[in-house]
């Protein structure tokens, strides 16, 4: 029988360079695709089958980077989550935004690129600001089953909501008149108002990233497709891709370890609502300390092969360990408020707690091992708590929880102490 050590060496030889080796020989990459969503995923000419798009060049470069064949399917937003759940497709990459009820059932990479929602409005006189446009006469288009359809309604929740079928149409409803204003994003906007002088434009009022989704089961494909995101943004491929599809030099390089891990322990945050939700549908109490010691001793595992998987000795597990009491603590606190607040509502389908919700919280713990494991060594206190007051924005956390969470990432980058 094969050591554990031989394992993962030949798992990390595996994702390294066999898996690009054995690539060319394995079945296609199945992307999904909306070809809907420019600057992310879009036909040029609608009655082709060709594809373009920063998503699409991505998803080739990924590809031709592990000599993988690759292969398309189309999704309608509605039936994205059943076409991951079904097989239909691998990963879906097409300006997919990182959303809990997302993150439920499959696994997300690392992000690659940051939006915010907007709101276009026609004719431009008639709305001097945002506000003027929640009311129930303003009729507000937006894509059905996508992220901005969840912002439209919680947003506008006065106006009345037209959801369109094909983000490819919404556009067309606002400048024939069907709608009043539509949402979109500050990435997709500019394509919409070039050359039209009486669309007035609001926002953005969001802050949402951007990443691939994965079904849940690929977590090799994962740990495969983020160290080449992180590969990616170091030697600026993602920076000129951004700059080609987005028209943005010098956008905000997401991919570096330090931002992916507070966006991947974001993500675990914003997890927490549906957490408490889900805990007290089942009459279970906010705090169980035998679950607690299993998620601590699964992190510390995860932290160690994604060690051997990179060849690298892993920080140390007191280290660990403390990141993730503070991971929990700060998701107690998250969970009580939910709980707490008379205006928190929740999904009306709620994911289930075992089956569902607990294991989406160890495939993100899985990245969050990997993102520490490629963390730089001593890594300056004051950016770590900088960039996780920007990163750390998806649920409520205290000061006290955030300082925390920074302090004990700062401590893992740290060198360990000489011996004797």
């Amino acid at each position: 029988m094969k050591s554990r050590s031989t394992r993962a060496l030949l798992l990390s030889a595996l994702l390294a360079g066999g898996f690009a080796a054995a690539g060319a020989f394995a079945a296609p990459l199945r992307v999904g695709t909306s070809g809907d969503y420019a600057p992310f995923s879009l036909k040029a000419d609608p009655s082709r089958p060709d594809l373009e798009g920063f998503d699409i060049a991505l998803a080739r470069a990924y590809a031709k980077a592990r000599r993988r064949r690759i292969e398309f399917v189309t999704f309608h937003w509605p039936d994205l989550n059943r076409g991951l759940l079904t097989g239909q497709f691998d990963l879906a990459m097409s300006g997919v935004t990182v959303r809990p009820e997302r993150s439920a059932i499959g696994r997300f990479s690392v992000a690659v690129v940051e939006t915010g929602a907007v709101i276009v409005a026609r004719p431009k006189d008639l709305f001097r600001k945002i506000d003027d446009l929640n009311h129930q006469r303003v009729r507000i288009g937006v894509n059905a089953g996508g992220h901005l359809e969840h912002v439209a309604y919680a947003h506008f929740p006065a106006a009345t909501l037209v959801t369109i079928p094909d983000n490819a149409l919404v556009l067309s409803a606002l400048m024939d008149g069907a709608i009043h204003a539509a949402v979109t994003d500050d990435l997709e906007a500019p394509s919409w108002v070039i050359g039209k002088k009486d669309l007035a434009l609001f926002g953005p009022f969001t802050v949402d990233r951007k990443a691939i989704l994965l079904r849940a089961e690929h977590a090799e494909l994962a740990a495969d497709l983020n160290s080449w995101l992180l590969e990616s943004e170091a030697d600026g491929t993602l920076a000129r891709l951004r700059e080609e599809y987005f028209k943005i030099p010098d956008s905000p390089k997401l991919a570096y370890p330090l931002r992916a891990l507070l966006a991947a322990i974001d993500e675990r945050l914003a997890l927490m609502p549906f957490v408490a939700t889900a805990k007290r549908r089942a009459s279970l109490p906010i705090v169980i300390p035998t679950r607690e010691a299993l998620v601590l001793d699964a992190a510390a595992e995860s932290v160690r092969d994604a060690a051997e998987r990179q060849g690298v000795a892993p920080p140390a597990e007191d280290a660990v360990r403390k990141l993730f009491v503070a991971l929990m603590e700060a998701g107690k606190e998250v969970q009580i408020a939910a709980l707490t607040d008379p205006y928190f509502t929740s999904l009306e389908i709620l994911p289930n707690l075992k089956a569902e919700l607990r294991p989406a919280l160890l495939r993100i713990g899985e990245r969050i091992a990997q993102l520490l494991v490629a963390l730089p060594a001593d890594l300056d206190r004051a950016q770590i708590i900088e960039a996780a007051k920007l990163g750390l924005r998806s649920a409520e956390v205290s000061d006290a929880a955030m300082l925390t969470i920074a302090e004990a990432i700062s401590e893992l980058t740290k060198p360990p102490a000489p011996e004797g």
